[in-house]
């Protein structure tokens, strides 16, 4: 069969919402702190984990090239997942619907390099693709035992063919 085409739409707050968080600075701090000196941007993100503790994990990941093949997707049923570019590169979140079980409605969205998102327990999504350039990431996710991992092949692949 041939690939499916998947195009990539703009990232806003109000489009990922269905899949999770989109964190980005906008506006003014909610707090000055630290004498003064620092602004914080407070409690930007939903991190939601059964059973275990929140970790941080760094991930190097290697520049993906157009044509970006998706034949794959993956959940975490116990616990969300936080991706926080180190290295300002942007990245595709690409997220899917579910229907029983099933990945369905394929969405692509460029992260910019001063964004990050956290995508909610449960959502199907592709693997860490930046584009660009390879990029280290921070993760932040549930460590903890028990298998917090499904993985869904597509017997027919997606392709994303333009940004």
């Amino acid at each position: 069969m041939l690939p499916q085409g998947l195009n990539v739409t703009p990232l806003t707050a109000n489009a990922f919402a269905p899949y999770g968080d989109l964190i980005e600075l906008e506006g003014k701090p909610d707090k000055i702190i630290n004498q003064g000196m620092c602004g914080r941007y407070h409690d930007l993100a939903k991190l939601d984990f059964t059973d275990g503790r929140a970790g941080i994990s760094f991930f190097d990941a290697k520049e993906r090239r157009l044509p970006i093949v998706v034949d794959m997707v993956e959940r975490h049923a116990m616990g969300s997942q936080a991706f926080i570019p180190l290295s300002g590169v942007r990245f595709l979140a690409i997220v899917a619907d579910d229907d029983d079980g099933r990945p369905v409605n394929l969405s692509a969205f460029v992260v910019g390099g001063e964004q990050s998102i956290n995508l909610h327990c449960g959502i199907w999504h592709g693997v860490l693709t930046p584009i660009g350039a390879s990029g280290r990431f921070v993760v932040v996710d549930r460590i903890g035992d028990g298998t917090n991992l499904e993985e869904h092949w597509f017997e027919t692949p997606y392709v994303i063919e333009r940004l």
